[in-house]
């Protein structure tokens, strides 16, 4: 079975990233931009919001391994699907929950993963469903952050653990090693 791709966007890439990259399954993520209007944008011009684009993050994944519904439903876990253009202190579209299928199969399975999820929330599921986009990757120093530096940074202490526990709790499965 030939590799796949996902895009999905939850708020800030670093947080993202840090979920999947330890997946079975999951062969590469990939931070970077999808969904706006300006060619091969600037993480500055981006967090300005004037651009459109989300921080997204695209994984590579051998669906034998995990399939697409899989990915979607650690998505609805690990971030907050509820709140429009927001996730916690991070505001603008370019933290948008989206996911951005990349044919009808994922557009279906998106749908169902929202119908799925939104038995979890109590508050409706504004996660959109976007078309397919070109997609930028996002700076060097953006690629696996968390592991990098991201015990040095603040924020990502404050945001990423809780996001992990959350993976180690319903996913554990899932998780190599």
């Amino acid at each position: 079975m030939a590799d796949e791709v996902a895009t999905l966007a939850g708020g800030c890439f670093w947080c993202t990233e840090a979920v999947y990259q330890n997946l079975k399954g999951v062969k590469s993520v990939e931070s970077g931009y999808i969904g706006g209007t300006v060619p091969d944008p600037s993480y500055e011009q981006v967090c300005s919001g004037a651009t459109g684009h989300a921080e997204a993050i695209r994984i590579v994944f051998d669906p034998a391994v995990i399939s697409y519904a899989d990915l979607l439903d650690i998505f609805f876990a690990t971030h907050d699907p509820t709140t429009l253009n927001r996730q916690g202190n991070d505001i603008g579209t370019q933290y948008r929950s989206a996911i951005f299928p990349h044919s009808p199969e994922q557009e279906a399975e998106a749908k169902a993963g929202i119908e799925r999820a939104q038995s979890d929330h109590v508050n409706p599921i504004v996660t959109a469903i976007e078309p397919d986009a070109p997609w930028y990757p996002a700076e060097e120093y953006h690629q696996k952050y968390w592991n990098r530096v991201g015990d040095r940074n603040p924020y990502c202490m404050a945001v990423i653990p809780p996001k992990l526990a959350k993976l180690r709790k319903g996913f554990a499965e899932r998780i190599e090693g």
